[in-house]
């Protein structure tokens, strides 16, 4: 009895060697939510992997095992009590290019009111007894041997078993996370959530530090072949020569340019044909027609579900999301100082330059990019307390309300370029019974779907609102032009009664197929004369060129370069490239033509001064 007592408290310390890590994993979740509601069991037993190879490195690190187990109990709960916070203020979790802006966050960390809910003060005092029971379990790598023992050869191998402890568990971690970069592994076969525009979810669905991990990827971008900044900075220079060269006389007067970017606009009827009880963009559908005095045709945006900002960011920019890391969004990540945009150049033509967006001026860092981009006024939810409202969201009908009183209050002859995001048809469209504001009217005949008649009852409403706009404007004397495009199409529950006509899903299509869950309608209409076009085919990155070339105004180097490159690859995206001639293609295919467009790219996103 005494010997297997004896064994017992020998083998103490290595079954908290394993139980720990477990109870660190878990007490950091809790901190923010229960992880037993919100993962999958594989994704537990990932963690738990993680955890446990974190202990052993550790272990490894430092030989004893009490040391091991406090060091990674004092990390859990400092990273987990600091995500506790920065969730608390900002909504949205820690993530990789926080890191970018540890000085920022420390400047203003004294800005904030520190207080824990119960939840909180429970995780605390479970990792302090995590700490208590780690202290006492003093057991480190043995050199003993039971004959002739050499302190010197005991040493060596001491300090051989510690190394090859910390480097297996650190190929371990570096396995997991290659893992979790793979992106076959995680959609496929791990099944893991991965919509970065939602990192509150991923970390609650993921584990935190698994969420943590998946994002690294996306910390930095890689610079294009052959890239020096001196090449580029010339490559620019010659853009700008050509664009000065190839300039007119411009417009006679510069006219107003209305840009609006509405929240999950698009057609399902992309996807195929299917029968409602009325048109539900009868407007839309007019303009792309081939109306008068209207440029219109599809877009081929980056995202799909989500990721708002990275269709603006690529109308803004003419940057594309094709050359940036799939899942990035470069409002987070990449913008960081003051950036070429159409906004800056026509604020240098003597533009007034306003952002509006009917929601928190926090969302996607906007009310940090948007003076980075040259808006020199940038309007969010505190301006639409008085809006009517659609379900829980501003309306668009009363967004361009407030577009109006923009206009009617600017000073006679001043040229505005009004950059706007909706707000209007923000997901979910499964809670609209519980408002008495909105109540869809259009029907889908063969469908029991009740989210598609919903969607498609929201863009109704988004049709009419528009309609009015422009029908205000063709009465206005002032020169104007309006831009619209939806940003991304809604999430696969919302279409997939429409393939389903088809024997279809989302998961079925091929990859030239799944383009088209990209696809989503835009036209450029003036209320003077501009040339008409009709069935154009592009992307969000050569928009911008567009309404600079439909305005008559001067074009800056950049946009000099893309308005060259729409005419031999007019659709440039994260998920494809099509040529001129309609072929389907990749960006890798035609790394060699886009070499200068990626080339400036980096150059102005990265490393102009």
């Amino acid at each position: 009895m005494t010997k297997l007592a004896g064994r017992l408290k020998k083998c103490g310390p290595y079954f908290f060697l394993v139980i720990i890590p477990i109870c660190n994993f878990y007490l950091m979740e809790f901190y923010t939510h229960n992880p037993f509601t919100t993962m999958k069991l594989n994704v537990h037993i990932m963690n738990i992997v993680l955890f446990e190879a974190m202990a052993l490195f550790f272990f490894g690190l430092f030989g004893r095992i009490n040391i091991a187990l406090i060091v990674q109990t004092l990390f859990s709960a400092l990273y987990g009590l600091a995500g506790y916070f920065v969730l608390e203020f900002r909504g949205a979790p820690i993530q990789p290019w926080d890191i970018l802006s540890l000085s920022t966050a420390a400047s203003v960390a004294q800005n904030y009111e520190y207080k824990l809910d119960r939840d909180a003060v429970l995780v605390l005092i479970g990792f302090c007894v995590v700490l208590g029971i780690s202290a006492f379990q003093k057991v480190g790598f043995s050199s003993r041997k039971k004959e002739n023992p050499s302190p010197q050869k005991g040493t060596r191998l001491k300090i051989l078993l510690r190394l090859l402890c910390a480097a297996c568990s650190f190929l371990v971690l570096f396995g997991y996370t290659r893992m979790l970069h793979d992106e076959d592994i995680v959609q496929n076969k791990l099944k893991l959530y991965d919509k970065l525009f939602t990192p509150t979810t991923i970390q609650y669905k993921n584990g935190t530090l698994t969420a943590f991990l998946m994002e690294l990827q996306y910390l930095s971008v890689e610079k294009p072949d052959g890239y020096s900044k001196e090449s580029a900075a010339a490559l620019l220079a010659a853009y700008e020569q050509e664009a000065t060269e190839s300039a007119g006389t411009g417009a006679s007067e510069m006219p107003n340019i209305i840009v609006i970017m509405n929240e999950a606009f698009s057609d399902p009827a992309v996807l195929g044909d299917f029968t409602t009880n009325e048109d539900y963009m009868p407007f839309i559908h007019s303009m792309l027609a081939g109306a008068e005095n209207t440029i219109s045709g599809t877009l081929n945006v980056s995202v799909k579900g989500g990721n708002t900002a990275n269709t603006e960011f690529e109308y803004l920019t003419g940057s594309t999301m094709a050359f940036l890391p799939y899942g990035s969004v470069p409002y987070q990540q990449y913008v960081k100082d003051e950036t070429p945009t159409i906004t800056s150049h026509l604020k240098s033509l003597g533009y007034r330059t306003v952002a509006m967006h009917p929601y928190r001026a926090g969302g996607w860092d906007r009310d940090t990019v948007y003076p980075y981009f040259g808006f020199d006024e940038c309007y969010f939810q505190e301006f639409y307390k008085d809006s009517a409202k659609i379900r829980k969201y501003v309306s668009d009908l009363a967004d361009y309300e407030k577009i109006l009183k923009i206009y009617n209050n600017k000073q006679e002859g001043e040229p505005l370029f009004l950059f706007n995001v909706t707000m209007q048809n923000h997901s979910s469209y499964s809670d609209w019974a519980d408002y008495d504001n909105f109540t869809p009217d259009i029907t889908v005949e063969g469908s029991n779907s009740k989210l598609l008649p919903a969607y498609l009852s929201l863009m109704k409403l988004s049709d009419q609102a528009i309609e009015a706009l422009v029908n205000y404007f063709s009465e206005e004397e002032e020169n104007t032009i309006i831009v619209f495009f939806g940003d991304h199409q809604p999430t696969d529950s919302i279409v997939n009664p429409v393939l389903k006509f088809y024997g279809k899903t989302c998961e079925d299509l091929s990859s030239e197929e799944e383009t088209l869950r990209y696809v989503v309608p835009f036209f450029i209409w003036a209320n003077y004369d501009i040339e008409e076009q009709s069935g154009i085919n592009t992307s969000p990155n050569f928009l911008a060129a567009k309404t600079l070339q439909a305005a008559g105004l001067p074009m800056s180097a950049y946009f000099n370069c893309l308005s060259g490159l729409y005419e031999q690859i007019p659709v440039i995206s994260a998920t494809h490239v099509r040529l001129a001639d309609g072929t389907f293609t990749d960006v890798k295919e035609q790394s060699e033509t886009l070499n200068d467009y990626q080339t400036l790219q980096y150059y102005l996103l990265f490393d102009q001064e």
